[in-house]
């Protein structure tokens, strides 16, 4: 959310009245526990656990001490920095999988609230905001893309322009569930494409909703540059923590 005593922007106040609207059509289960009345109820949000400090400067995963970790020594990632909200497990673990498999689009919205005020507490100045795009094959099979129902109201919250073509992604990927950093990294080189005309000059935001390594947002970053994006940032609603030496 906006900081306290900060108006929210005309055209997010629209998109949350419209999904508020739909709550009172069809009246929402929590995203967590299932219990009915919110899509993300208060029990469930204080049930989060968010990522503790220290992090890695660059990858945002905690670190024993130290600024970086040492995976990010060895092999620096392409963008500026990638940070989480929460650690994927728990509450936010069931409600992304229900968002994610389980067709529950109104959770996105949910879920972005959170996000939009860690988003502002990071300072960072973003001109234009795009989520992880999925392959032609998962999106048809899906029917929509999780990183954009969670990306669209963030963007909308802090005025950066939105774009769902800024980045495309050019070759269908295998999941990257079970797959080490290398396999990781392998499987997602050269997936994505950066739209120069959209990105080139400005500092750009790359959204999904869980990262482990963040070999998809470094891919994505790699693209984005490539087409001439001054910088590029990644912001995830949860990371899959693994604790690493510096």
């Amino acid at each position: 959310m906006p900081e306290a005593g900060h108006p929210l922007r005309p055209a997010y106040s629209l998109y949350r009245w419209y999904w508020r609207s739909l709550d009172w059509l069809f009246p929402p289960r929590c995203g967590g526990c299932d219990q009915p009345g919110r899509r993300w109820c208060d029990d469930c949000r204080v049930k989060v656990r968010r990522i503790s400090e220290p992090i890695c400067s660059r990858c945002g995963n905690p670190i024993n001490n130290g600024l970086t970790c040492r995976s990010c020594v060895d092999i620096p990632p392409k963008y500026t920095a990638l940070r989480s909200y929460a650690e994927f497990e728990g509450v936010v673990r069931t409600a992304l999988h229900r968002l994610k498999y389980r067709r529950d689009v109104s959770l996105g919205e949910a879920l972005a609230e959170p996000l939009i005020g860690y988003f502002a507490s990071l300072g960072w100045e973003i001109g234009l905001v795009v989520p992880v795009p999925l392959g032609r094959a998962r999106l048809k099979e899906r029917g929509y893309n999780q990183a954009d129902l969670i990306a669209k109201p963030l963007a909308l919250a802090s005025g950066a322009r939105y774009s769902r073509s800024g980045l495309v992604r050019i070759r269908e990927t295998e999941s990257q569930v079970g797959l080490n950093i290398i396999q990781r990294r392998e499987n997602v080189a050269e997936a994505f494409y950066g739209n120069r005309a959209l990105v080139a000059s400005k500092k750009v935001l790359v959204i999904d909703d869980v990262t482990t390594t963040g070999a998809t947002i470094s891919a994505c970053a790699d693209a984005l540059q490539n087409a001439g994006a001054a910088a590029v940032y990644g912001l995830t609603l949860a990371r899959a923590v693994s604790r690493k030496e510096p």
